[in-house]
């Protein structure tokens, strides 16, 4: 072999060594960056385990009528193990011409243990205030049992029972406390996607008068997304207290348009 034509090999297998060291120098030190990139990632943020969310309604109007109505309301909820609780509170004011035609304030509170995958028993308390049902407050104290009728991802229909204390007061009257009995049903039904349906009643008997005194409670909601966290509802509420406050009428219904926020 030519001795130049061998010194020019011999450099020839230097250089590609030398580019492939270079290569593979490189590579491992993007692996590394990569690896330290993805060990030094912000990891993704934790899911609230509260469904949280805020509900307000206004209508206003001027001219030959002059009305205010403002509703609010605050719920969560959440579902850990074999747990279930669940708060929430509304309230709304308003007026016609000057004068207040609506001024309540409902809350509760729920825990359920769950013994099977549809069977569970709980506490429910309810707080009520109505001034223009002339209602200081009701407060219903409720150790309960209950049962999945239905339980499937889009649709679940429960039914409770259980016995109450009932401490309420109306206007210029004195405290009633009796004990009753608490009947209730939820139902709820995804649509689709975007659109859930629900309604919700609640029966309550003064045990020592079951025809004379009780108070049911019945609600009728649907809800649609328009963006993720953004919701239109619609919600029908009615009160029915057979032995209202003196010159009061026994059923209050409202009928509440508003927009609806989930944290």
């Amino acid at each position: 072999m030519n001795p130049s034509t061998s010194v020019l090999s011999r450099r020839f297998c230097c250089g590609i060594i030398l580019t492939l060291a270079f290569f593979a120098g490189t590579g491992l030190v993007s692996a590394q960056a990569e690896a330290t990139a993805v060990t030094n990632a912000p990891a993704p943020p934790k899911k609230d385990p509260w469904e949280t969310h805020a509900a307000a309604g206004v209508t206003y109007t001027s001219g030959n009528s002059d009305t205010l109505l403002v509703t609010l309301e605050l719920g969560t909820k959440r579902k850990w193990d074999r747990n279930e609780a669940a708060f929430g509170i509304t309230g709304g004011y308003g007026e016609n011409a000057s004068v207040k035609n609506n001024e309540y304030v409902n809350a509760f509170g729920q825990y359920n243990r769950m013994f099977t995958d549809r069977f569970y028993a709980g506490m429910r308390v309810d707080g009520n205030y109505d001034g223009i049902a002339h209602l200081d407050y009701r407060v219903t104290v409720s150790p309960l049992a209950g049962y999945y009728l239905i339980k499937e991802t889009n649709t679940s229909l429960v039914v409770e029972a259980g016995p109450s204390g009932v401490f309420e007061k109306y206007q210029d009257q004195s405290e009633h406390d009796y004990v009753g009995v608490r009947f209730a049903e939820r139902f709820e039904h995804k649509l689709s996607a975007n659109t859930r349906i629900w309604e919700n009643a609640s029966y309550v008997p003064d045990v020592e008068h079951w025809v004379e005194k009780y108070v049911v409670t019945a609600e009728a909601g649907i809800d649609t997304a328009m963006t993720k966290a953004w919701s239109l509802r619609v919600v029908l509420q009615d009160i029915y207290d057979s032995q209202p406050a003196a010159g009061r009428k026994s059923n209050d219904v409202r009928l509440i348009a508003g927009t609806a926020y989930k944290f």
